[in-house]
């Protein structure tokens, strides 16, 4: 048997190529949309992809399920469980194999017996793999977003991010269930999870890629704890806020991803072009550093730089219905990596309309001709409390409500990042605004989304709430925090 994970560090997300070595015959497990690995590795291997899979309908990155069974031939397989609000819209006109709780399915010798799973979401299974002759019994099981190294999946995403209201606790029952059939199965078996740590799906997954079912009973809180109104309120509480293009990853999974036949490279466009993008309120996003964007940078433009996060900011802050625009500090006419990392990250959650990007040469022309030119003033903890004693400021928190809770600036509003822009209406339109986070990274971003807003009184806070409480400045605490 041969057996490969493949790992996405910006989607924090595992995915796998099992196959028979006998007969050829090769499965891809979560495939995401870039499937280019998958294909090299199977040549490589002598492999043939003839099945396609995948655990649940993802919230967090558009499936390759599609673009893999298109390039390959492979035959799809797709849960049927979870009721008909749960079902793949495709999967009749895909001739996709509908998979039960209890079906078997075959990869040569290989086998892989469904187990329905629910609680992260109504239609999800699981995998227990069996190299038959190697006549051991089964190895291993191919959790998805149902167990992870450390954690549980979360049930909470149909209600917070698919805005199924009621959702949450009959999830997490539902969960607690379904982990009673997990902790029946041999100690000894692989765990082979869907992510890792980073991923927004649980709230404490561990960075070990695979584990062992005896394991997760001894060190996974979510499998240890037996008590289903414990489990209920433990798995309910202290979970992320999910990205906003979670409702969107599901609706395209769901319904079908467009399949792309590759992920290309967009063309590099003049400087003459950015005048005409800007007056027309393009979205153009600046990969260069919080540092650079800060110092200077074209009006209305979004600083997202380019870092594991990048996909994650740009699902939160990004609209999926326009053209896109990236913006670089790179020189030269060939495309650079970064811009080639960028836009497969985009296009792994569905941003596929990235029509061009820009050079440091257009960051130059537009200095020399004169046009705007913005900054976002950078405050010093002590600055910013200097210049709250002489005037009112509005300060806003950008981090999760969690880390507000446990400690904040006093007399500062807390809006996620990522709900910014919805929320600028409400803010006082005669108070200049500080933007801060935990380190300044976050509220950066922050900033330049209040900029495009137009709101131009905007500076941000260097070094965050840890820089403020590091120089001896008072905190607050959420009342109901306790010690």
């Amino acid at each position: 048997m041969f057996f490969k994970q493949f790992y996405d560090q910006p989607l924090a997300q595992a995915s796998y190529l099992i196959g028979c070595q006998a007969t050829g015959d090769a499965i891809v497990v979560d495939p995401i949309r870039d499937v280019r690995a998958y294909l090299e590795v199977a040549e490589r291997e002598g492999l043939r992809i003839t099945h396609v899979t995948e655990t649940h309908i993802h919230a967090d990155f558009v499936s390759g399920a599609r673009e893999l069974a298109a390039a390959t031939g492979a035959r799809l397989y797709l849960s049927a469980e979870g009721g008909p609000d749960w079902q793949y819209a495709f999967a009749q006109q895909d001739g996709a194999t509908l998979l039960h709780d209890g079906d078997v399915i075959a990869v040569g010798n290989i086998r892989f017996d469904v187990m329905h799973t629910p609680g992260h979401t109504p239609e999800h299974l699981s995998f227990v793999v069996t190299d038959q002759p190697a006549a051991a019994g089964a190895m291993g099981i191919l959790t998805g977003d149902f167990v992870f190294v450390g954690d549980v999946g979360r049930p909470d995403l149909l209600e917070k991010a698919a805005k199924i209201a009621n959702t949450m606790e009959a999830g997490a029952r539902t969960l607690f269930h379904s982990l009673d059939r997990f902790r029946a199965l041999p100690d000894h078996l692989q765990v082979w999870p869907g992510h890792g740590a980073g991923s927004a799906c649980g709230k404490a997954l561990g960075a070990v890629p695979s584990s062992t079912v005896g394991y997760e009973k001894r060190a996974n809180w979510g499998v240890a704890t037996t008590d289903e109104g414990e489990f209920v309120r433990m798995v309910l509480e202290g979970q992320p806020e999910p990205p906003r293009y979670f409702a969107e990853m599901k609706r395209i999974n769901r319904d079908g991803a467009r399949v792309l036949g590759g992920i290309g490279t967009p063309p590099r466009q003049l400087a003459t072009a950015l005048p005409a993008l800007v007056r027309e309120r393009a979205w153009m996003i600046d990969m260069r550093t919080a540092d650079a964007f800060a110092r200077g940078h074209v009006p209305d433009t979004l600083s997202i730089p380019y870092s594991r996060s990048f996909s994650t900011w740009a699902g939160w802050l990004l609209p999926y219905d326009v053209d896109l625009w990236l913006l670089t500090d790179a020189d030269g006419e060939t495309t650079p990596t970064e811009v080639q990392h960028a836009v497969r990250d985009l296009a792994l959650i569905g941003l596929d309309r990235v029509a061009g990007w820009f050079d440091a040469s257009a960051f130059a022309d537009w200095q020399a001709s004169g046009a705007e030119w913005r900054d976002v003033p950078q405050l010093t903890p002590m600055a910013l409390a200097e210049r709250r004693v002489r005037e009112s400021v509005q300060v806003i928190d950008v981090r999760g409500a969690m880390e507000w809770e446990a400690g904040h600036l006093p007399d500062t509003t807390n809006i996620p990042v990522g709900l910014l822009a919805d929320a600028v209406p409400s803010l006082d339109a005669l108070q200049p605004i500080v933007t801060q986070c935990q380190s300044g990274a976050r509220s950066a971003i922050a900033a330049s989304v209040l900029l495009r807003a137009g709101r131009l009184d905007v500076a941000n806070l260097v070094g965050g709430y840890q820089g403020w409480r590091d120089a001896g400045l008072p905190v607050a605490h959420d009342q109901r925090i306790t010690a």
